[in-house]
């Protein structure tokens, strides 16, 4: 122990660490900051985590068409704990992107956007534009089908955005569509890009929430006045702040722990989440499912009136960032306490109410195909002839599942073919098959004569 002291002494005279940590540990905050206060700080637990898994799924990870799916599969079934670190990963990206939600939504709550704390709002407002982003480029890095077609529609709407939509569009794909750049740019996006305007902007959060102080819990009928408000701060705490370490920060600890403890029982439980089949641009018919956390816009654009789309894609972004922008510009002093802001609590209220909403809907809506869905068992498919037992593999292969169930297994966008044997015949199936019709594609050019006859001899199986 005595050498270990002797170390950190040495260590610490030479860089000043104790000079740099103790006026942040020992800050004083308002003494009532409580238990709402930890979220921000549970965020930058999920970054660091991020960051820290990020770097370790890179040394494997190779950004380029030829071999970007492949090094995933090899990461995910074959490397030491590369199931494990793309789970954490992924939960990590999620429990991100819920807490930075729920972090701005009690600050929006208790109004502390306001004075001084204006650029607090704003400079947290873009964290959570560049950490929604991060999913998204995140999704494509899989470079599954579903993955590569989500960045084609993210890509299309965007380039609706007025002005700058063509020009954003470009840079994310390298080109007007999916190129040999599109994944070695995401790649860069993902892993170089934002990340380092992340730490950018979470120094900045950082030093403001120092400069200006953590604010204190609303109470009715104090109102921030601009003129007085940092002469009364100041002698608040000068009266009655704590040190925020350890009396405040034993709190953001305890929650951050917590969270990346969830996190990694969710990685080893659950894991990461499944590689789809490979990337085929040239499929037409394929339907990407987003990440959980874009359900709700997949959701509402999905069930959006055609005449309307085009013009809420364009500016829905657009009216939105004004929005953040201007709310602490304009709402800078006055009532904090949200009692007194019923109007608050509505918008919140409705907000969550339509996300969660859109959210379900996109679960569990049967114009969504169920991409998730694994091959049917064999017992699922039974004791049948070689033909059919083909035909059970064909219809997940072919992606046939996703849209069509079969004893309760698969998709609910098409009709159930659970019994479908009893209600057409060989012919009527064929000719389905072939030609498609409504919401179904033609599948006569990308199915061989046997794989067709395999097909149908599965399906006429299916009798009640």
């Amino acid at each position: 122990m005595k050498t270990l002291r002797k170390i950190w002494k040495w260590f610490d005279d030479r860089t000043g660490t104790t000079e740099a940590i103790n006026p942040l540990a020992d800050h004083l905050v308002p003494p009532d900051a409580n238990w709402l206060y930890v979220f921000g700080s549970a965020t930058l637990f999920c970054f660091i985590l991020q960051v820290v898994t990020g770097l370790a799924l890179a040394f494997l990870y190779q950004p380029s068409t030829g071999t970007a799916y492949e090094s995933l599969k090899y990461i995910t079934y074959q490397a030491h704990f590369g199931h494990f670190l793309r789970g954490i990963h992924y939960f990590g990206a999620s429990a991100m992107i819920l807490l930075v939600g729920i972090h701005m939504i009690r600050v929006y709550l208790m109004a502390a956007f306001k004075y001084p704390r204006e650029m607090s709002w704003i400079s947290g407002s873009i964290l959570l534009v560049l950490t929604v982003t991060m999913g998204f480029t995140g999704q494509l890095l899989r470079w599954d089908s579903n993955g590569v077609w989500s960045a084609i529609v993210g890509a299309e709407q965007a380039g609706r955005i007025p002005f700058l939509g063509k020009a954003v569009a470009r840079i994310f794909l390298g080109g007007e569509t999916i190129t040999g750049l599109t994944v070695s740019r995401f790649f860069s996006i993902h892993v170089f890009l934002i990340p380092a305007m992340l730490f950018a902007l979470i120094g900045l959060h950082l030093y403001l929430v120092i400069r200006n102080g953590i604010s204190e819990p609303p109470k009715t009928g104090k109102k921030v006045e601009p003129a007085n408000y940092r002469k009364w701060y100041q002698d608040m705490l000068r009266d009655k702040g704590v040190p925020f370490w350890p009396d405040a920060g034993w709190r953001d600890l305890a929650f951050g722990v917590l969270v990346i403890f969830v996190i990694v029982i969710l990685s080893l439980v659950v894991g990461a989440p499944e590689i789809g089949k490979p990337p085929d641009p040239s499929d037409i018919y394929a339907n990407p499912r987003p990440d959980w956390y874009f359900m709700w816009i997949f959701a509402l654009f999905a069930l959006m009136p055609r005449e309307i789309e085009s013009v809420a894609i364009a500016f829905s972004p657009v009216i939105l960032g004004i929005v953040l922008i201007l709310l602490p510009l304009l709402n800078n002093k006055g009532e904090r306490s949200p009692l007194r802001r019923p109007w608050a609590i509505a918008i919140v209220t409705i907000i969550v109410t339509m996300v969660a909403s859109f959210w379900y809907i996109g679960q569990k809506s049967p114009w969504s195909p169920a991409f998730q869905t694994k091959p049917l068992s064999q017992e699922v498919i039974g004791n049948v002839s070689t033909n059919a037992t083909n035909g059970g593999d064909l219809f997940y292969k072919k992606a046939c599942i996703y849209c069509h169930a079969v004893s309760g297994y698969g998709g609910k966008r098409g009709p159930d073919l659970t019994y479908v044997g009893s209600r057409l015949t060989s012919e009527q199936i064929t000719i389905k098959i072939v030609n498609g019709g409504g919401n179904m594609p033609s599948f006569g050019a990308s199915l061989t004569g046997k794989d067709l006859n395999d097909l149908t001899a599965f399906l006429l199986t299916r009798k009640k």
